[in-house]
């Protein structure tokens, strides 16, 4: 079994706003993160070619390194080039109805700069694979099964209609996922899905769960180490918690009650007041 990193970013940024602020690094960190990646002698893959090359579809490296971005933040380009300096590719998913050029969406996640579409395609260049992250970001796991086919299938298909190519990988917001929001998200057409987990993925992980590591504002560089080196962390697959399983059915439980308006914070999320509009009843 090969013991893979998947890095999830947020946003990079000296002046991030505050209810990213905790999930934001800022560029002299990541500069550094991103020396210390260049430096691992790991092979960087996007999550697509992680997920066919596990497949059995391709060659896949004794050492794999996966970067990932959550939501399309506009200071990603900057973090892209600096990625790409080091020939280090990514895996970017977007939320579609909070980038700009398009009539405006209400969103699940509070405002913050986010990229024009007009920048995805510039994005080629970089070795930036573009995955979906739902239009709006929501909760997936407590909206009916209508409401996530609609979050998913609205995000792969406006992406694809502007980027001219399929959009295989999806990730689900804040890492909450079921077994019913999987099996949305496969008959989408999506060959790889990621979580969070704050794990160490692996060949034999699931495609449609794909374990990430988060890196926080405070995540110290010793820990990025450990992980660059395959350690540090849990290595998925494995099965359940029993917290994490009790988790999940609390949040069923509470799911009616979300749906009007009462927000279930996500564990280790800054707290924030959910907007109730646009919400699926």
């Amino acid at each position: 079994m090969t013991v893979v990193p998947i890095l999830l970013y947020h946003s990079v940024s000296s002046d991030p706003e505050p209810w990213i602020a905790p999930y934001s690094v800022t560029p002299t960190a990541f500069a550094g993160q991103v020396e210390a990646m260049a430096a691992s002698g790991r092979t960087p893959m996007t999550v697509s070619e992680f997920v066919a090359a596990s497949s059995g579809y391709g060659t896949l490296p004794d050492r794999p390194l996966v970067v990932t971005f959550d939501d399309g933040f506009a200071d990603f380009p900057w973090a892209a080039e600096i990625l790409a300096a080091e020939s280090i590719s990514s895996t970017l998913y977007v939320t579609t109805g909070a980038l700009r050029g398009r009539p405006p969406t209400p969103l699940h996640i509070p405002p913050a700069p986010m990229l024009a579409w007009s920048q995805l395609r510039e994005l080629d260049g970089l070795g930036v694979e573009i995955g979906a992250h739902t239009h709006t970001h929501p909760q997936l796991d407590i909206l009916p099964t209508s409401a996530v086919t609609d979050e998913v299938q609205r995000s792969k298909g406006l992406l694809e209609e502007f980027l001219g190519r399929p959009v295989p990988s999806f990730a689900y917001p804040h890492g909450f996922h079921s077994a019913r929001v999987h099996a949305a998200v496969a008959r989408a057409g999506c060959t790889s899905a990621c979580a969070v987990m704050n794990a160490l993925s692996s060949s034999s992980d699931r495609p449609l769960i794909l374990a990430r590591l988060t890196v926080r504002a405070d995540t110290p560089s010793a820990e990025i180490a450990l992980w660059l080196a395959g350690c540090g962390a849990p290595i998925a697959p494995y099965p359940e918690r029993w917290r994490t399983g009790a988790w999940r059915t609390y949040r069923r439980l509470r799911g009616t009650r979300s749906s009007r308006g009462v927000f279930v914070r996500p564990p280790g999320k800054p707290s924030r007041q959910a907007p109730t509009s646009n919400r699926s009843q």
